[in-house]
């Protein structure tokens, strides 16, 4: 049988299933991008079910899924070669599927589903730029023989990106009217970040001082609701161009490849933890929604550090 083959599934779970992801897009305000993994991992685990037990996957059986199916299907999922991190989303789809079920359907149970576990797996450390790279790069982010206004817009982008730990959606997201905030003394942003969560974030006199710089250069006039940030026509500026000073700068600073525009903001974060900055007001100025998600940064000041005992430690040098 094919994998995702509707004929694995029931009439009656096939149209639940489609109300289900109707729902995520009209009130969760889910991304076609999201809907369509949604339902290619429920699918998936319809059709293992269905080829476990035999016969078409339907409400009945679902509502009699067991720990033990869970864990086969994972066992099943792992041998083929999914990830943990694939294998945690395509969990969370499934129970997203069945709390759903579960409000909608009387009698049905999700209580196995939901209190299934999802394999652990090693959150990729980031990979900042030290210190003295990071100011490096701003200082010198452009090609000299880019016209002065380019030169200025870059240095400014990258400030936001080292400065402000803003993405780079978020940084050339912003407008003129945001402009007058950031020129403020002491001024700071209202950022709308990743699912809709807003944050405020303080500006440095320094990147005021850099966007002030490209503004007074900028060709283009910036009127309150027009993009900051422009390319060469007047257009919004696009994300690859930055991406391409950043691959020139690396070069000629001799950086490894992961610095990145987004390495900028690990940066950020890092420095921070690093100068002893609070972990959760540094999660506020990130715009994560978990703590765990800035705690990665804490493993990247332990691996720092021990980093530097190896390189200084008389007894871990003789070692070597």
């Amino acid at each position: 049988m094919t994998k995702g083959a509707p004929s694995a599934i029931s009439p009656a779970l096939r149209d639940a299933l489609s109300q289900w992801l109707s729902h995520l897009g009209a009130l969760n305000d889910a991304s076609d991008h999201t809907v369509n993994a949604y339902r290619a991992d429920v699918t998936e685990f319809l059709d293992f079910l269905a080829r476990h037990h035999g016969g078409a996957a339907g409400l009945d059986q679902l509502r009699a899924v067991e720990t033990r199916d869970l864990r086969a299907w994972m066992a099943h999922a792992r041998a083929e070669g999914r990830g943990a991190r694939t294998l945690a989303r395509a969990l969370s789809a499934l129970k997203s599927f069945a709390r759903w079920l579960a409000d909608r359907e009387a009698g049905f149970d999700a209580t196995a589903i939901l209190s299934a576990r999802a394999p652990r797996h090693q959150r990729p450390l980031p990979r900042p730029l030290d210190e003295d790279a990071a100011r490096a790069v701003t200082e010198t982010i452009s090609d000299e023989k880019a016209e002065a206004w380019v030169r200025a817009r870059d240095a400014a982008v990258v400030s936001l990106l080292y400065g402000c730990g803003l993405r780079i959606s978020e940084a050339l997201g912003l407008t003129g009217r945001d402009s007058a905030r950031i020129a403020t003394p002491g001024g700071s942003l209202t950022i709308l970040g990743k699912g809709g969560k807003e944050r405020m974030v303080p500006v440095l006199p320094a990147t005021a001082e850099a966007v002030a710089a490209y503004q007074r250069l900028c060709p283009w006039d910036i009127a309150p609701q027009s993009p900051l940030f422009r390319g060469m026509r007047g257009g919004p500026l696009n994300p690859r161009l930055i991406a391409r000073a950043m691959e020139s700068v690396r070069l000629r600073l001799g950086l490894p490849a992961s610095a990145t525009p987004h390495a900028l903001r690990h940066s950020f974060a890092t420095h921070l933890l690093s100068a002893g900055g609070d972990l959760r007001a540094i999660q506020e100025l990130l715009g994560h929604a978990n703590l765990s998600t800035t705690q990665v940064y804490t493993g990247v000041d332990t691996a720092r550090l021990m980093e530097a005992y190896r390189a200084a430690h008389p007894r871990a040098k003789s070692a070597g």
